[in-house]
């Protein structure tokens, strides 16, 4: 059990950045996609595109706040005198998958008419995907890169 349990421990050490990287994106994925659902279910029209995109907004504005403070402390731990700057460019980056985010649910909900329960959920997932690996790899290339002073 020991040998079992110090394997474990050895692979999360090898791999520490990509596994908390990943807890973090799902605790952020699933805010998000709260957020989201939780307007589209109840309040906002999800087949008006307006009302669609203003549910993504609110939902990444709540995300990306956890975000950045998660990635800065505990991802990459981050010891960066310079916040506002790494903070403007992790926004940044952000909005760019943000941007991506909206562009694949108007495509598919409001395009394509994938607009039922079922099909607003999927879009919504592969979504999450596309964008948590897209913020993964600007946080490694650029934000993060050479802050762990």
């Amino acid at each position: 059990m020991n040998k079992m349990i110090e394997k474990y421990k050895n692979l999360y050490q090898a791999h520490r950045e990509v596994i908390d990287y990943i807890f973090i994106g799902v605790c952020t994925t699933i805010i998000s996609i709260a957020i989201k659902w939780g307007l589209l279910f109840t309040c906002l029209d999800r087949n008006d595109p307006i009302q669609l995109q203003i549910a993504v907004v609110l939902s990444w504005i709540f995300a990306v706040l956890f975000a950045y403070v998660t990635n800065r402390k505990i991802v990459f731990k981050s010891k960066s005198k310079n916040i506002l700057k790494e903070m403007t460019m992790f926004f940044g980056a952000r909005v760019i998958t943000l941007l991506m985010e909206a562009a694949i649910m108007w495509f598919f909900v409001n395009f394509m008419g994938w607009n039922s329960d079922m099909q607003v959920m999927i879009v919504t997932l592969i979504a999450q995907v596309v964008v948590l690996v897209s913020n993964y790899l600007f946080s490694k290339l650029f934000i993060f890169k050479n802050n762990k002073k």
